[in-house]
């Protein structure tokens, strides 16, 4: 996991067929991406969105120790 990636760990994902998923935005606040997350609901009813926090390998191994 990079360093920008780190600092923006809320991340929205598209949920597509067969359990697959496209990353639609990071943020760095849980607040602001259920604000877009929202709008990404008005603008696309008929699409299916989640709030994901992504610890990284890296945060669940120091995690660990």
């Amino acid at each position: 996991m990079n360093y920008q990636n780190q600092l923006t760990p809320w991340v929205i994902h598209k949920l597509l067929p067969n359990l697959k998923q496209l990353s639609v935005s990071r943020f760095r606040r849980r607040n602001d991406a259920e604000a877009y997350l929202r709008v990404l609901q008005r603008s696309q009813p008929n699409e299916r969105f989640e709030i994901i926090f992504d610890a990284g390998k890296d945060l669940a191994q120091t995690a660990k120790l």
